[in-house]
């Protein structure tokens, strides 16, 4: 499930950047998730789904907020400055992100030799952002990052909640409530920037509303739930390759030696890291 749901998101960064090339990062960024409320509502009338109580309300609220507001729209703005290929690179960061937030959130214990690995695979993306950029990392990096971070916290509580209430029932809850605070901003960027775009660049939006927002969320949360965060979290290793070879095969991005190299080298990490011990809590 786990799988399923990366090879989903790998194509995220792609389609998103065809995306912004045409359309503002606001309606990018938000607008997607107002696609997946409807396919989200039609499934709770479907199975007559009640609300899972107040006390989930926080919650729901942390996973909307990371995943559903905070990375697509940061991650859109960071994609009209940097290629997807290099992004790939920096969001291989994320499964060691998604396994600390996990750490915090779900009481997961990673041994020591995970965390030497999360370090490790920290330190060579930021070597990569630096060669990259320069001393100073660019812009797009800096947002690319806090996409990570907002996505890390995003997964973990939706893992962990999705062991109570099922991934399908966490996403589409968590898209139900943001829903109403979202289509206002999406209205304000439709109306200011319009919504001329070629048919390419619409269905890259409509990817990421059905597939990105929906379906892969969806086997994702799932995943989580049964594995643990941590553990699955690290099924994200392949993706940067799977990102790096959409950016090429549907932009013509130039792949240069070093993010092949960079991305290599995360994976390699990552790897090592996924092989140490990890102790569930209850």
């Amino acid at each position: 499930m786990g799988l399923l749901g990366v090879c989903g998101f790998s194509l995220t960064l792609p389609m998103t950047r065809l995306a912004v090339a045409e359309l503002d990062p606001v309606f990018v960024g938000l607008g997607r998730s107002l696609i997946s409320f409807i396919l989200a509502g039609a499934v709770l009338l479907w199975r007559r789904d009640p609300f899972p109580g107040r006390r989930y309300l926080p919650n729901l609220l942390v996973i909307a907020l990371g995943v559903i507001v905070g990375f697509p729209v940061l991650a859109a703005f960071a994609l009209r400055q940097v290629p997807a290929s290099h992004g790939a690179v920096v969001m291989g960061i994320l499964p060691l992100g998604t396994a600390l937030c996990g750490a915090v959130i779900t009481g997961e214990r990673p041994s020591a030799a995970f965390w030497i690995a999360a370090l490790a695979g920290t330190a060579t993306v930021l070597a990569f952002m630096f060669h990259e950029g320069g001393l100073r990392p660019a812009k797009g990096d800096l947002l690319m990052l806090a996409a990570v971070a907002a996505c890390a916290v995003g997964y973990a509580e939706g893992g962990r909640l999705a062991r109570e209430l099922g991934g399908l029932r966490v996403l589409s809850w968590a898209l139900v409530l943001a829903a109403p605070f979202l289509a206002v901003p999406v209205g304000l960027s439709a109306w200011t920037h319009g919504v001329h775009a070629s048919l390419g660049a619409w269905m890259a939006f409509a990817y990421m509303g059905v597939i990105s927002m929906f379906f892969a969320f969806w086997a994702w949360y799932r995943g989580l739930a049964l594995g643990g965060v941590a553990r699955v979290s690290q099924v994200q290793l392949l993706q940067p390759f799977l990102t790096i070879a959409a950016a090429w095969a549907l932009l013509g991005e130039h792949i240069a030696a070093s993010t092949l190299v960079a991305a290599l080298v995360v994976v390699a990490i990552v790897a090592v890291g996924r092989r140490a011990s990890i102790a569930r809590a209850a």
